[in-house]
């Protein structure tokens, strides 16, 4: 706990003793359904984890107070009646045998129900819902439908659903109760003087804005009693300047501060605060993102109550110290705030609370490591966004944390092998590395070969070329370097190793981690002269040395110095190798071209992602050309025939073609047959993403 004493320390939520000042924020998982009446195991495994990971308060995600208007996916619980009680308490139970408190959090979607271009559709027929019929056109909001004002009876039914909806959590052995009035749903729609242009006792002034949210506040407090908490997530500020809009038109920062003495006069307990950016809906609360790809303003132009420092952690500081300054419940801070910035705040008294939930997904034991000591053991969060990722469906899963997602609790531990085995592991990428980790914590005896001289695979390349934020890349595979040589695992560098090798120690399992092979695609030449191809294998060859000798963050500085790359580069592939590559290049000064077959570029970006990555390509003037066929170089550069016949030619010093890695499995065939598990993991096996990779090599590893 050396250095951490205050993150550790009890803390008092109104009725509500918290074991330390870390509190898990509610995201939503969708690990349930609305036609559950009980629990799903998969929920009950994941919010068990985190309760006996020690956490100091957990903030379930909201269910559903008003079906169907209130949500717009099918993956949320529902709190609307009594027959949903049996699962609520079987949730509070698994959460409460670990002695952890406990709240849920409560929001209506209500204006929310226009999906962006990677949502699930809308619930119900006709308009969303919302305090005025309002809406903002942006790609990377859920604004873009008009929706229809609610009446004042309406109003007052919902305030209904959601008292009703309260008590329901409290009779289910809830500690207390989070009002999400954050974010862009219909809490703020009503607080924000830009959504909210009613002209009745529910608009014009801040007090009439308020009153949907303090009448809940009030009626919840006098119906429950002093022993159930009571908390509100605000906006510190809501900002228009991104979307052209005048901040003062929006809900200001002072505005927001008499609010939350509003909320403190009502009865609340505690507040949590955000921020919110017209038009960016997922930069509020992923504040990192609000700089990806870049900044979207100048440092100096943002405003003074935000802390751009840090390109988003610790984004909200200014706002919880303003707050602190006109309440005297407590404060948490939320936004990318790690555990070392989260101490800091504390012994500043710059927030009384410490808000996370990607932490804690890496690693649900976070919280016992620092109060053992061991800090250096917790597995680091990469900053992907993959926990927020709906591309391939609605659970939430984690790049570095196989055991995120499992179906039962048995999932998320790590059961000691019936017997232990010789294993060897061939290849130190993400999937060799994290097989060769599960298999040592099970108890087996580990061999881990690698051809290289460093562990990591290709991950230092990846981590050049996407950069150090918002991914953070190296610390992930620092923190598996330390894990294998704590597990005792047998580590092998730079041994190129063969079957016979392998079979020469008899080992009763292998697991073949070997990677794809780096292709480089044809390019047809026409023409005497064309221009310089830099292809995969040759730029990793190139590079490779120097990532060793310097690592990619000193690297990363001194490809802005100078790059084997012309001024006019064309990016031959779109998916999220070409997008990163062509973003590699932007950044580095270059004028880029993406040339895609298909009829359409960002395959494999993660979904939320690929949003302000497009509309930053526009921005920058990237040319994308999609639909493409018979791509070949000239003398001038890159041609192919467009969609409608004709043929277009893009002048060009550099052409970089980008393609996926191809399986590489001779290995795995020379020792099938031979030894009794062989299993082939990540590209060896089949191209993916580095998630796929980990999530196969820990796969493997359980069933030896």
């Amino acid at each position: 706990m050396a250095g951490f004493d205050k993150l550790m320390e009890p803390g008092q939520i109104g009725p509500v003793r918290t074991r330390n000042r870390i509190v898990k924020s509610a995201a939503s998982m969708c690990y349930w359904h609305e036609d559950d009446t009980h629990m799903s195991e998969q929920a009950l495994a994941y919010y068990g984890s985190l309760a006996r990971g020690g956490v100091g308060l957990l903030i379930i995600e909201s269910p559903d107070v008003d079906y169907p208007y209130g949500t717009r996916w099918h993956e949320r619980y529902r709190v609307d009646d009594d027959r949903f009680l049996p699962g609520l308490c079987e949730l509070a139970d698994a959460v409460h045998k670990y002695g952890c408190p406990t709240f849920m959090q409560f929001w209506h979607d209500g204006p929310w129900q226009s999906p962006m271009g990677f949502s699930t559709p809308t619930m119900f027929d006709g308009p969303p819902i919302g305090a005025s019929p309002v809406k903002l056109d942006a790609p990377g909001d859920f604004h873009n439908d008009v929706p229809r004002a609610l009446s004042v009876p309406e109003i007052e039914a919902i305030i209904e659903k959601i008292v009703a909806a309260g008590l329901r959590v409290q009779k289910a052995g809830f500690d207390g109760l989070e009002l999400n009035a954050g974010s862009s749903h219909l809490f703020h729609n009503f607080l924000s003087p830009f959504w909210n242009r009613r002209e009745d006792e529910y608009g014009g002034s801040l007090e009439n804005r308020a009153r949907l949210l303090l009448t809940v506040v009030r009626e919840i407090k006098r119906l429950a009693g002093p022993d159930f908490a009571l908390s509100v997530l605000l906006n510190g500020f809501e900002m228009g300047r991104l979307a052209g809009i005048d901040d003062k038109a929006c809900l200001t920062h002072q505005q927001a501060l008499e609010i939350a003495t509003l909320v403190e006069a009502a009865g609340a307990d505690a507040l949590q605060i955000r921020n919110h950016w017209l038009g960016q809906h997922v930069g509020g609360f992923f504040p990192d993102y609000l700089f990806y790809p870049e900044s979207p303003i100048p440092m100096k132009e943002f405003p003074k109550e935000y802390n751009p420092d840090l390109h988003g952690a610790g984004a909200n500081v200014h706002l919880t110290e303003a707050m602190k300054r006109v309440v005297d419940i407590p404060v948490m801070i939320v936004g990318k705030v790690s555990p070392e910035l989260g101490e800091k705040y504390l012994q500043q008294k710059s927030a009384d609370f410490i808000v996370m939930t990607r932490p804690l997904q890496a690693d649900p034991e976070l919280p016992n490591k620092i109060k053992a000591g061991k800090r250096e053991e917790v597995l680091p969060c990469t900053g992907c966004g993959t926990c927020l990722d709906q591309s391939r469906g609605m659970d939430r899963h984690c790049r570095v944390n196989a055991h995120m997602g499992g179906k039962t609790f048995a999932d998320y531990d790590t059961p000691p092998a019936a017997e232990r085995k010789k294993v060897v592991v061939v290849g130190g990428g993400p999937a060799g590395m994290e097989a060769a980790r599960e298999a040592a914590a099970r108890g087996h005896q580990v061999t881990l070969f690698e051809k290289s001289s460093r562990l990591g695979g290709l991950v230092p390349l990846a981590a050049l070329v996407k950069g150090a934020h918002p991914e953070g890349l190296p610390p992930w595979i620092d923190y598996l370097r330390a894990e294998l040589r704590r597990q005792g695992v047998n580590l092998r560098l730079g041994f190129k190793v063969t079957a016979a090798d392998v079979l020469a120690m008899a080992p009763d399992a292998v697991i073949v981690a070997t990677g794809g092979k780096l292709v480089a695609p044809e390019v047809r030449t026409s023409g005497s002269r064309s221009p310089k191809v830099m292809t995969a294998p040759r730029l990793h060859h190139q590079v490779k040395p120097l990532l060793n000798l310097v690592g990619p963050g000193v690297l990363d500085k001194l490809t802005h110095l100078w790059l084997p790359a012309g001024k006019r580069v064309v990016v031959i592939g779109g998916s999220f190798h070409g997008c990163e590559i062509a973003e590699f290049m932007l950044k580095r000064g270059r004028s880029v071209s993406i040339v895609e077959t298909s009829d359409h570029i960002g395959e494999g970006v993660i979904d939320f992602r690929f949003g302000p990555l497009f509309e930053w390509f526009l921005k920058k003037g990237v040319g994308i050309h999609t639909g493409a066929s018979d791509i070949h170089l000239t003398e001038k550069g890159d041609a192919f025939t467009q969609a409608d016949g004709t043929v277009q030619e893009i002048p060009a010093d550099t052409v970089i073609p980008t393609a996926p890695v191809d399986p590489n499995g001779d290995l795995v065939k020379e020792l099938e047959g031979k030894v009794a598990q062989v299993f082939a993991v990540g590209d060896c096996r089949e191209a993916g993403m580095m998630v796929d990779a980990v999530a196969a090599g820990w796969a493997a590893a359980r069933q030896i």
